[in-house]
């Protein structure tokens, strides 16, 4: 069997996360790549479906430009033939930007040891409906300077018991922050934050987005995020933005 690690992108609206949630009707994104896969391999007539394994299990709505899973094959294929072969498979809102032959040992999930994602925040006064799937709306006045000043409290090892939301199925909330930066778009009249860390926990990142949101908008201090980690307590965090704006944009391997 060989071993493909696969990089993807996908439009998350019209999924129920990434993982296959076992539930008549639901639709994922691990779903549909699993269909596509054993649609390739039925020649082989294999006792057992292949299963396409995730880095990241996506929640409902959110996107990814680079999402990375793999899958053990029965027989090789050169890697731009298999990404070929994929694409003209998988539905419309599932691409996949690269394949790999990669080690029998290399798991989606456990070889990486990082990711990046950023959230997409616009300041319209009103929902563009182009952008309602694509982004959070956020109208309020903000103070982006506040934002600016809060964003490195995030930095480094801490307990994020605050930021986990319902649901969150580690016992171990310490998690390691090394990038967390926003930048306006004046152009799409927007702001991007970018979060880099070894792992995050259930909405880590959609609670920390409010977070700062509500320090821009004087609805918190500047360094209350230092409190929150003291505090441990999920209902003092309060609002979680939604998944719209969120993409997981890079997995990295060592």
């Amino acid at each position: 069997m060989q071993n493909y690690k696969i990089t993807i992108a996908y439009d998350g609206h019209d999924f129920e996360g990434f993982q296959t949630q076992n539930r008549p009707g639901s639709r994922t994104v691990q779903d549909e790549l699993n269909k596509a896969v054993n649609i390739l391999a039925k020649k082989a007539e294999l006792e057992e479906p292949i299963k396409v394994i995730g880095a990241s299990r996506t929640d409902s709505g959110v996107h990814a430009n680079g999402q990375v899973a793999n899958f053990h094959f029965p027989y090789e294929m050169e890697a731009y033939q298999m990404s070929l072969a994929l694409n003209s498979i998988l539905p419309g809102d599932i691409s996949i930007k690269k394949t790999e032959l990669v080690d029998d040992d290399f798991h989606a999930r456990f070889s990486g040891h990082s990711k990046r994602y950023y959230y997409r925040v616009s300041l319209d006064d009103f929902i563009n409906p182009f952008k309602r799937f694509y982004t959070a709306h956020y109208y309020w006045k903000l103070d982006l300077s506040k934002i600016q000043i809060a964003l490195p409290d995030l930095l480094g090892e801490h307990d994020f018991a605050s930021f986990a939301a319902a649901g969150n199925q580690t016992e171990n909330t310490i998690r390691t922050i090394t990038r967390a930066d926003m930048e306006f778009n004046q152009k799409e009249n927007e702001i991007v934050f970018t979060f880099e860390g070894n792992a995050f926990v259930y909405n880590q990142i959609r609670i920390m987005v409010g977070v700062l949101l509500e320090i821009g908008n004087n609805k918190r201090e500047v360094h209350d995020i230092l409190r929150l980690f003291e505090v441990k307590d999920r209902q003092q965090a309060r609002f979680t933005a939604p998944a719209s704006g969120l993409y997981l944009d890079e997995v990295f391997y060592g």
